[in-house]
């Protein structure tokens, strides 16, 4: 591994982020199978889009919108810490 990485990691065990190297190496391996688990496939986004549109208009206001996306924002960011 090269040495910023080894820096970076060490840095975060001191910060106390991380018990050790391994638990950081262990963390990233779960986050990355958690992202790889909600990726999705050209067609289940194209048959996303098409339901979307045939949905029609919605009713809510994109104010309403931003809000419901800032709360599931600031709600994932809870989780990965």
């Amino acid at each position: 591994m090269p040495d910023p990485m080894k820096e970076w990691i060490e840095a975060q065990v001191e910060k106390g982020e991380y018990a050790s190297a391994s638990d950081y190496v262990r963390d990233l391996v779960r986050r990355d199978r958690e992202r790889r688990g909600r990726e999705f496939t050209m067609d289940e986004l194209r048959q996303l889009v098409a339901n979307s549109r045939a949905s029609g208009i919605g009713a809510r206001s994109l104010d309403d919108l931003f809000a419901e996306a800032e709360h599931i924002a600031a709600t994932r960011e809870g989780i990965r810490e």
